[in-house]
Parts: C-alpha cells; sequence; structure tokens
C-alpha cells in the first residue's frame, strides 16, 4: 500500500481561531437563532421602566435640591423649600414602584411570546 502524502492538515492557535470566528460571523447572514431572541425579549422587558424610572429619580433629586436651597439659602422660602423638598422625596421615593409596575406589564405583554419560544427550545426544534 502506498501512502498518501498529497494532505496537508494545519491547527490554529486559539487566538487566532477566535479571530478567524469573528470574520466569518461578518459574512454569515445574522438570523437571531430562539436562545438569543428569548435573551434579547427578556432584557427588553425592563428596558422601558429603568428609563423612565432613572427620568423620575433625576428629576426628583432636582427638585429635591431646590427644595433644601429654598430652606438652607434663602431663608425667606424656607416653607416653601420644605414643601418642595417633600415633592421631590416623594417623586424619588415613587422611582422604584414605577419601575415595578412597567416591568410588569411589560412582562405581561410579552409573556405569551416568551413562554411560546421556551415551549420551542425545551422541545428542540
Amino acid at each position: 500500500m502506498e501512502k498518501n502524502n498529497n494532505s496537508f492538515i494545519y491547527t490554529y492557535s486559539a487566538s487566532q481561531q477566535n479571530e478567524i470566528n469573528e470574520i466569518r460571523k461578518k459574512y454569515i447572514s445574522n438570523e437571531e437563532n430562539k436562545m438569543e431572541k428569548l435573551r434579547r425579549l427578556d432584557k427588553s422587558t425592563e428596558q422601558k421602566g429603568t428609563i423612565i424610572s432613572i427620568i423620575i429619580g433625576v428629576i426628583s433629586a432636582v427638585v429635591l435640591g431646590f427644595g433644601m436651597c429654598c430652606t438652607l439659602v434663602w431663608t425667606d422660602y424656607f416653607v416653601l423649600g420644605v414643601v418642595i423638598g417633600i415633592i421631590g422625596i416623594v417623586g424619588a421615593s415613587s422611582a422604584l414602584p414605577v419601575y415595578r409596575y412597567l416591568v410588569k406589564k411589560e412582562r405581561e405583554k410579552i409573556a405569551p411570546e416568551i413562554i411560546k419560544l421556551i415551549e420551542e427550545l425545551s422541545k428542540g426544534e
């Protein structure tokens, strides 16, 4: 029997293999698989609540700071400053309940699609 020496085998190092995979991903169609879609949907449920609660918290902190200025710097407006400060505290305290409410509503809205994807993944489709 003759030995065939016409073949050439080369293995890449780990760093080269990672670079090759990154380049390959750029040229292969970016179809989203079911697990990636499930992760994206789950993450998207919190985005709206996070953005709105951060906005509420920042505005409330500014209002609270203005109320503190009224009481500490402009002492003629002490009572007004206390009222404004309380409004700021209430606003800042409401940021977390608003976040939880919005996340709950988003999860209820997306739940059927997520459950469908979970069932498909558990079946192995």
